[in-house]
């Protein structure tokens, strides 16, 4: 697994599942389990700029860049290349 991809997942887990990582796999859909609400989508954003020093532009609120780990792993990945 990629460091960017560890602290992504993390994140995930300590601010969301409160620790506990059962059936989280790459590729669960945040929204669709209910992980993460549109607060914690902001939160997500917040850490993602700075930890990665990126920016995180509003067309960039969408669900194919931050509804996964995969997803958000690709995201950076994109942005960060």
């Amino acid at each position: 697994m990629s460091e960017m991809k560890s602290k992504i997942r993390d994140f995930i887990i300590e601010n969301f599942l409160f620790g506990n990582a059962d059936g989280l796999q790459d590729d669960t859909s945040f929204l669709e389990e209910g992980i993460i609400d549109s607060t914690g989508v902001l939160e997500l954003v917040t850490f993602l700029e700075e930890t990665f020093e990126i920016q995180v532009d509003d067309e960039e609120l969408i669900p194919e860049n931050l509804d996964s780990i995969n997803n958000v792993t690709a995201y950076l990945d994109r942005k960060t290349a």
